[in-house]
C-alpha cells in the first residue's frame, strides 16, 4: 500500500529533512497536519506494522486493509500522542485494537483465554530458541499453534523488541500476567519444537 492511499494529498516535498527526524518529532508534526511528516513515519513503520497484523489476522488482503486503518488512526489521533511509550508502541497498540477487532466481528468465540496464572518459567532457553529458528518453517507452524494471546506476546517482544511493560500498554493487561503468557508461550514453543525432532541442543 502506497502512503497516499493512506493519507490522501500528501505530497513528495520537503521529506529529506523529515526522514532524519525522530518518530516523537514526526508525530508532534502530524498532529500540526504535516503530510510529509506523516508519509515518512509511514515508510519507516509500515512493513513492521503489516507482519504483525498478518500474524493477528493470518490473512493479506485484511491486513492491508487494516494497515490502511492503523495509519489513518494515527494521522487523525496525532494530537493526542502524550510521549508516555515509544512511538512504535503506541502504534503496535493501535494495530492490535484493530486487528482483534477485526477478529471479533469475523469470528466472536476465537479470542478465549483461560491461562493459569501460576504457570512457572521452565527454566528453557527460549530466548536462544527463538533467535535460532524464528525465521524456520518449523518454528512458524508451531508459534500458529499457540493462543492469540500467547502468540501475540511472542510476536511483540522477539520480532517488534518490545519490553513486558510495553507488551502491557500495548495488550492492556498487567505485566506480571504478559511474563506469566511469555512464560507459558516459551516452554509450549519448546515442546512443539521438541515434538518435531529439533533438539534444544542444536537451538
Amino acid at each position: 500500500m502506497e502512503y497516499s492511499q493512506a493519507i490522501p494529498g500528501a505530497s513528495l516535498g520537503g521529506q529529506s529533512s523529515a526522514r532524519s527526524t525522530s518518530d516523537n518529532a514526526l508525530v508532534q508534526l502530524i498532529a500540526d497536519g504535516d503530510r510529509d511528516a506523516m508519509r515518512v513515519l509511514f515508510a519507516r513503520h509500515n512493513l513492521r506494522i503489516f507482519r504483525f497484523l498478518m500474524r493477528i489476522v493470518g490473512d493479506k488482503c485484511t491486513a492491508e486493509d487494516l494497515l490502511s486503518d492503523v495509519f489513518l488512526e494515527v494521522w487523525r489521533a496525532a494530537g493526542g500522542f502524550e510521549g508516555r511509550s515509544q512511538v512504535i508502541t503506541w502504534i503496535l497498540a493501535i494495530a492490535r485494537y484493530k486487528a482483534l477487532s477485526a477478529l471479533r466481528r469475523q469470528q466472536p468465540d476465537l479470542l478465549g483465554d483461560d491461562l493459569d496464572e501460576s504457570i512457572k518459567d521452565p527454566g528453557d532457553d527460549p530466548e536462544r530458541i527463538m533467535q535460532s529458528v524464528e525465521r524456520s518453517a518449523i518454528l512458524q507452524t508451531c508459534l500458529k499453534q499457540l493462543s492469540s494471546a500467547h502468540r501475540e506476546v511472542l510476536d511483540l517482544v522477539y520480532y517488534h523488541d518490545q519490553s513486558i511493560e510495553e507488551v502491557a500498554r500495548i495488550t492492556g493487561v498487567p505485566a506480571n500476567t504478559v511474563k506469566t503468557r511469555v512464560f507459558y508461550a516459551r516452554r509450549r514453543v519448546a515442546e512443539l519444537l521438541a515434538a518435531r525432532g529439533v533438539e534444544r541442543a542444536c537451538l
